[in-house]
């Protein structure tokens, strides 16, 4: 038996540029609500916000039929905030329907926001659609929305 005295030789570091990084594209929030006002107040509320090194970029709809023409465009949004009563009184759970049967979208958080909980029950809501969260008070936080960031 004899004993090796080879040096090792290593495989150079790669350059700066050659190491890959981690994914940085933002987290994609769709804000649908008809109420104008709602809009810059969520964005205020959560725009400086991170999950996981990600930043937030936000959209919006005013109704549900602009909120499906949306996720056509880009089915990677991760969440939706989604208020019940817009041009119509279910227009939001009506858009709920769409999303998960229509555009075949599992994959999106949809937290369902109201300020009038008597249209739409929150058990009946829970039951009967496919949502994450039902939030009766009329602005969401960020840290509502942080366990919704599996994707």
């Amino acid at each position: 038996m004899t004993l090796q005295t080879d040096k090792l030789s290593f495989a150079k570091e790669p350059e700066k540029e050659d190491v890959p990084t981690l994914q940085t594209n933002p987290w994609k929030i769709l804000i649908v609500d008809d109420d104008v006002e709602i809009h810059p107040v969520t964005i205020r509320v959560m725009g400086d916000e991170e999950y996981s090194g990600k930043k937030l970029e936000f959209y919006s709809a005013f109704s549900g039929k602009e909120a499906k023409e949306i996720l056509k465009k880009h089915p990677d949004i991760a969440l939706i905030l989604l208020d019940v009563v817009m041009e119509e009184e279910e227009a939001g759970l009506k858009a709920v329907k769409k999303i998960r049967k229509q555009l075949a979208n599992r994959y999106v958080r949809i937290i369902l926001r109201t300020g009038q909980p008597g249209k739409a029950p929150e058990k009946d809501v829970i039951l009967n659609y496919d949502i994450n969260l039902y939030e009766t008070s009329l602005f969401c936080c960020p840290k509502m929305a942080q366990p919704f960031w599996v994707y």
